[in-house]
């Protein structure tokens, strides 16, 4: 929330200089009055000026866009930032980004994508009433890795059930380790599990007598 006092001759012109300075629409903010003012005696005794007080409310999904694009002001990387709000369980936010240095957007395996998703959703969510699920895709990079790691379940289970035995994967990010599960939850030969903690976490999958 952010709060700014302005003054003016009168109430009127306080609050376009409110509005002016901060660029917004008055719809966007709550106006107080907190002084009339008045002209005073013949204009010059006892004069005061109007005095009023904007409020905004922070927009987290805005304040999300703005972190995004300072990190890569800072490292001088070229990133266009389209925001896709979508309704599910939850309240999702979703920052699609745009680059020319898209492989050092996404890093290994996506883990500097995944480590910014992070982050972000640290910003977008502090200080609010309700909760934003982040997710931070690049040109459909979400949906390609998706579809790779439902191949490498799909393989490794076949493996344990050929071998007989446990198969071990190497750790994973939360949300990569669930595509995993949800994939195998169709396979009744084998069950996946997680162990481990954080940020070493494995799935294990294994066969079922």
């Amino acid at each position: 929330m952010k709060k700014m006092i302005y003054k003016a001759e009168s109430v009127n012109e306080a609050i376009k200089k409110g509005l002016d300075d901060l660029d917004i629409d008055r719809s966007q903010a709550e106006i107080n009055i907190v002084e009339q003012g008045n002209k005073g005696f013949l204009g010059l005794i006892g004069k005061k000026q109007a005095e009023i007080e904007i409020i905004i409310e922070d927009d987290p999904i805005k304040k999300g866009k703005e972190f995004l694009e300072e990190v890569f002001g800072k490292t001088n990387i070229d990133v266009d930032i389209n925001i896709i709000e979508e309704k599910t369980d939850e309240e999702q936010v979703v920052y699609d980004l745009h680059s020319p240095d898209l492989g050092i957007v996404i890093g290994r395996r996506g883990e500097t994508l995944d480590a910014l998703q992070y982050i972000t959703s640290l910003v977008v969510n502090k200080n609010t009433n309700e909760y934003y699920r982040i997710i931070l895709d690049a040109e459909g990079y979400r949906e390609r890795r998706k579809k790779t790691l439902e191949r490498l379940a799909r393989k490794l289970a076949q493996k344990a059930v050929n071998k007989e035995r446990k198969v071990v994967l190497e750790p994973m990010p939360p949300h990569e380790r669930r595509i995993i599960h949800i994939t195998l939850k169709k396979d009744s030969r084998v069950r996946s599990y997680s162990e481990g903690e954080e940020p070493f976490r494995k799935v294990m999958i294994e066969t079922v007598d």
